[in-house]
């Protein structure tokens, strides 16, 4: 069953119910309230009579003076009124009923005739009439010598509670009929924005991440909408980097190994006396083997983080020495290319429990990118200082830059701002994701054109 169909379903027992439960409670309170306000109204009619007797007949025959009773007592009400004596007998009746009848099957005669005020609901055994009846003692001298009945007909408040029940029906079937429409209007709006995204959901498991779902109301599955679109939004981006990354991944591997294969059938070719060939060509090809193994390098890196198999082994680290270290080994390759390499250290920075190993790998990466994209007479600044609690390390150059379009998406696996660079894209997701392992966080501030600083934070322990 459909989330429409459970949604106005559960609405409509819902609806029936309540709307059953107050036709039933409005239906007897009507229906209460009629009857007992006729009983009450007989009731205080019949206790009026009765005091009037006790006050101004109470030392008088009853039956003797029944005639007069009956036409004082008839003459203010529009009731039938009944005179009986003690033994239950019909003295007067304002309906002309003749007298000598027994009412003493009427259970508020009964009561009437034992002292007590008595009612009572039936048909009139006559025409059949829906009746209510009430009776109250008369009293003589504190002794019980008859009562006063007072009857009348329940038909027109019969009538008009039914034309109220009818109505009160009415009303609720009514209700019942606009919430009902008011369901599938809401179940409509929300299995609507469903739908749109299963629909956009569907097409995605199809490997369509160009659909957008549309956004209906500022809602729950609005929200869910966005969050659907910026899903996809990342995903097509996601996967745009990945057919870069292979495409740039394929020309990377192929030009070392085609210069491999084409030295190899040089030294092949040539004569084994021609040593400065020789030499040149197996220096190339050692080169051109370091850029393979740091690229499988850096990929298996990325595969052990992306699936959260790596780990780091904490140490002492000296990182003065450590630094010192870095530039010393990258000094050479910077001095070829013209380029300053600065190694400005804090004196006395603490010793800190880090994977040494992973660090090196962190600052070489952060230098060789300076290295790329910094030009001759340019300037390369490799800094640390002590803040509280953490050792701040930065990497500054006087490069070419970031644009700001690219600046935030650098760190991201697979992207290369500059299409023509070498390299896999994966330097900075891995030594950002390295550094994080060490609770720590890298930043990247960059002008195009002037130069780029990053920086990342290791905490003194």
């Amino acid at each position: 069953m459909g989330i429409q169909k459970r949604l106005v379903g559960s609405y409509f027992v819902v609806i029936c119910l309540t709307v059953l439960i107050l036709e039933i409670i409005l239906n007897v309170s009507v229906r209460y309230y009629y009857f007992h306000n006729i009983g009450e109204t007989l009731m205080n009619q019949a206790e009026l009579s009765a005091s009037f007797f006790q006050q101004y007949f109470g030392d008088q025959d009853l039956e003797e003076q029944s005639d007069r009773l009956l036409k004082g007592f008839a003459s203010h009400s529009d009731a039938q009124v009944q005179i009986i004596n003690v033994e239950g007998r019909l003295l007067q009746d304002s309906n002309g009923l003749q007298g000598d009848l027994t009412m003493t099957e009427y259970i508020d005669v009964q009561a009437a005739i034992k002292g007590q005020p008595g009612s009572w609901k039936g048909a009139d055994p006559n025409t059949e009439e829906a009746i209510y009846a009430v009776s109250y003692p008369l009293q003589a001298n504190g002794n019980i010598v008859g009562g006063v009945r007072f009857i009348t007909s329940l038909t027109e408040t019969i009538h008009t509670v039914k034309q109220i029940t009818v109505l009160l029906i009415g009303v609720g079937i009514i209700v019942i009929g606009i919430v009902t429409l008011l369901g599938l209007l809401l179940s409509w709006t929300i299995t609507r924005s469903i739908k749109d995204l299963k629909q956009a959901a569907d097409q995605m498991t199809e490997g369509d991440f160009s659909i957008r779902v549309h956004k209906r109301y500022q809602d729950e599955l609005g929200s869910l909408a966005d969050t659907l679109n910026m899903m996809a939004s990342r995903i097509s981006k996601s996967e745009q980097l990945k057919n870069d990354f292979i495409a740039s991944v394929s020309h990377e591997l192929r030009t070392p190994l085609t210069s491999i294969k084409g030295w190899a059938i040089t030294l092949k070719a040539s004569e084994v006396s021609n040593q400065p060939l020789f030499y040149d060509g197996l220096d190339i090809i050692e080169s051109e083997s370091d850029r393979l193994t740091h690229m499988v390098d850096e990929l298996l890196d990325f595969s052990k983080l992306d699936n959260g198999r790596i780990a780091v082994h904490f140490t002492s680290v000296d990182l003065t020495e450590l630094l010192q270290h870095i530039g010393r080994q990258l000094t050479p390759r910077a001095t070829r290319q013209g380029i300053s390499l600065n190694v400005k250290i804090e004196e006395h920075l603490p010793v800190i429990q880090a994977d040494e190993n992973r660090v090196k790998q962190v600052m070489i990466n952060l230098i060789d990118n300076s290295l790329k994209f910094t030009g001759s007479s340019g300037r390369i600044f490799i800094t640390a200082h002590t803040v509280p609690g953490k050792v701040v390390i930065s990497v500054e150059d006087t490069g070419s830059g970031i644009a700001e379009t690219d600046l935030e998406n650098v760190r991201q696996k697979f992207y290369k701002g500059d299409q023509q660079a070498s390299g896999s894209g994966l330097g900075l997701s891995i030594s950002e994701q390295i550094i994080k392992l060490h609770h720590g966080e890298l930043r990247i501030s960059s002008t195009l054109g002037k130069g780029t600083i990053v920086q990342f934070d290791l905490p003194i322990e």
